[in-house]
């Protein structure tokens, strides 16, 4: 494990987070606060995870004593509308056609908070979806579920391994957590 000059906590009940942040050496442990995932409308798409993984950050500061707080949001952009986790299957499916046969970005944001600084960042990918037939979309909602996913879909699931030909950037930042960014910002803490 890799030795941290503080304990890190990862905020989030993402398991591809956990098992990212583990796979890279990291010791850690999980607490999560509800928060609003609220965001101004007029917002660029850009800005929205780094925001939101601030705002989820924030809500730990009034307690934080001597840690790291980990947080991170990711969302899918088409055509500049962003696409959050789908509310039912109908969604969902809406969601993938959509994505079918289309270039999109996913854009995760992060953000890591001690007593004595905030700094947050942003990883971008481009993501290329062959098309879709209408009987992989379904077979992939009903055995994937992928109602906690962002786009409806997730990169290591069926959809990702038999729709995506391609992508430009890091594949870790597809799955929720830029791991090499991250690992950037904790090694301040490096002991």
């Amino acid at each position: 494990m890799l030795k941290l000059s503080k304990p890190l906590i990862l905020a989030s009940n993402s398991p591809r987070r956990q098992q990212l942040l583990r796979d890279a050496g990291f010791d850690f442990s999980v607490q999560v606060k509800d928060t609003n995932e609220d965001f101004p409308k007029n917002m660029p798409a850009p800005e929205v995870p780094a925001f939101l993984a601030r705002k989820k950050a924030e809500a730990f500061r009034e307690e934080l004593d001597n840690q790291i707080i980990l947080t991170a949001d990711t969302i899918v952009v088409i055509d500049n509308e962003i696409l959050n986790k789908p509310k039912d299957t109908a969604e969902a499916r809406q969601m993938l056609r959509k994505l079918s046969a289309q270039q999109h970005q996913v854009i995760t944001g992060v953000c890591v908070m001690t007593q004595e600084n905030t700094e947050s960042f942003i990883d971008v990918a481009q993501v290329f979806f062959r098309e879709l037939t209408d009987k992989e979309i379904d077979y992939y909602i009903e055995t994937c579920k992928p109602f906690d996913k962002a786009g409806a879909y997730g990169v290591q699931d069926f959809i990702g391994m038999v729709g995506i030909p391609r992508m430009e950037g890091s594949y870790f930042t597809v799955m929720g957590l830029p791991v090499h960014k991250v690992y950037d910002a904790l090694k301040h803490y490096f002991v």
